[in-house]
């Protein structure tokens, strides 16, 4: 049987290409494979909500408080579903795995571009999957903002008003980017089937597409290898092949991952939506969005409100803050591989304090937006009494610019201090080997 499968499908071929990679066993080399995990969980658990779910704002009676005949208590079809799920068996639990598994894969995607940057793994020939993981990181948030609009609560429908309000701040094109994207006025009849068309269709294909081409350009160019390869088997493939261990390792890592995102979901709750209610004209003060776009959030919160009006365009603070400075921030993350001018690595990853600044500017970098995330907590700093209202935008620009530059020569002072270790444990080394000899 498996001859005659042979002769027609070329298995062997494909085992020897594919299930004999090695992979390096290394434990940070298991976080593009927890993202990758969570994409699958993401996929099932939204295909069951899926069935429960209905994509439609269209207003339909509220079947857990009716009202009355003469007045009837209309609610969205889509909120109305978010309510049905939660009040099913499990239904909640179902939408608390996908929300928190969602946070984890996004929190994975990050944490796995740390260590190829700090590595140097993005070098020469790598820069294409450097940009592949960028663009999947991307789409990941995207994916995850649709999904957080889709029980289509007070608190949804004002955070799809302030994504409506960014595109429409575009100069010139914005009014009808924003249509485009939201398929009419904010807020139209096809809001919620446009959003859910992004959430399932659109954006999931985008990610598989996107894991597809990252897994096989990391098959055709191999994984970098860990720096004990380098003293076990000079520029040789160290690891354990695919099939017959590292399948099993994955699996055991699969269900481990599964546990315990089960296990948090059952005591960590999501988003209410029974607290906020139906959408509504009354607004909600200090909406905020996920961790991994808080930064963006801040940005908008500190920089000066003003418009500018050139040839028929406008351009405003809201542009800015919210397309024109994350876009800067991506751009510069997207051109690593071309600014770096070190020699290319093509085995091994690299000691991050071996580069001091990349290193500097890497953790310069993380702390800008640490920064910035808490500048989007800025109402609560000052009700909280840590600023002023007064002082709170000058505060926070001026640790825009100190905290950052103050962590990058931190970072070389620390780099330097190792280095000099090193080289005293070196002379000491050699004076010994010099004494015994």
């Amino acid at each position: 049987m498996n001859q005659w499968l042979d002769e027609r499908l070329h298995i062997s071929r494909l085992n020897d290409k594919f299930l004999r990679k090695a992979f390096p066993v290394h434990h940070s080399f298991f976080l593009g494979e927890i993202t990758l995990f969570s994409l699958i969980i993401l996929i099932l658990t939204g295909i069951l909500l899926a069935l429960s779910y209905e994509p439609s704002n269209s207003m339909v009676v509220n079947s857990f408080d009716p009202g009355t005949a003469d007045k009837p208590n209309l609610i969205p079809a889509a909120y109305h579903s978010a309510l049905k799920i939660n009040a099913m068996p499990f239904g909640d639990m179902l939408r608390r795995i996908h929300h928190w598994t969602a946070n984890i894969m996004v929190a994975a995607a990050v944490i796995h571009m740390m260590r190829v940057y700090f590595t140097g793994a993005y070098k020469k020939p790598r820069e294409i999957n450097w940009w592949v993981g960028m663009l999947l990181l991307i789409f990941t948030a995207f994916t995850a903002v649709t999904g957080y609009a889709l029980p289509y609560d007070n608190y949804a429908y004002n955070t799809l008003k302030v994504i409506y309000s960014i595109a429409a701040s575009l100069p010139w094109v914005g009014e009808w980017v924003s249509q485009a994207a939201f398929a009419g006025k904010f807020p139209g009849d096809g809001l919620i089937p446009r959003v859910y068309g992004y959430h399932i269709m659109l954006l999931p294909g985008i990610l598989l597409a996107l894991t597809a081409a990252h897994m096989l350009i990391m098959i055709k160019q191999k994984h970098t290898q860990p720096q004990y390869a380098k003293r076990i088997a000079y520029k040789k493939i160290v690891g354990v092949p695919l099939m017959t261990q590292q399948t099993p390792i994955m699996l055991a890592l699969t269900l481990l991952f599964a546990g315990i995102v089960v296990l948090f979901s059952a005591f960590i709750p999501v988003h209410p939506v029974e607290f906020f209610g139906p959408p509504s004209t009354t607004p909600i003060d200090n909406i905020k969005p996920d961790w991994y776009l808080l930064w963006i959030f801040g940005v908008l919160a500190i920089i000066p409100s003003f418009e500018i009006h050139f040839l028929g365009g406008v351009i405003n603070s809201e542009f800015v803050g919210a397309i024109v400075v994350p876009t800067i921030a991506l751009l510069a993350m997207f051109a690593v591989p071309m600014l770096d001018r070190s020699r290319d690595n093509l085995y091994y990853a690299e000691n991050p304090t071996n580069y001091p600044v990349r290193l500097g500017l890497g953790v310069a970098f993380m702390a800008l937006l640490i920064v910035w995330s808490v500048a989007g907590y800025k109402p609560e700093l000052i009700s909280a009494g840590i600023l002023s209202n007064a002082n709170a935008n000058a505060v926070l620009w001026i640790a825009t610019f100190l905290v950052p530059a103050l962590c990058y020569f931190a970072v070389q002072a620390i780099v330097r201090g190792i280095r000099s270790l090193r080289e005293a444990d070196a002379r000491d080394r050699a004076n010994f080997q010099a004494a015994d000899d």
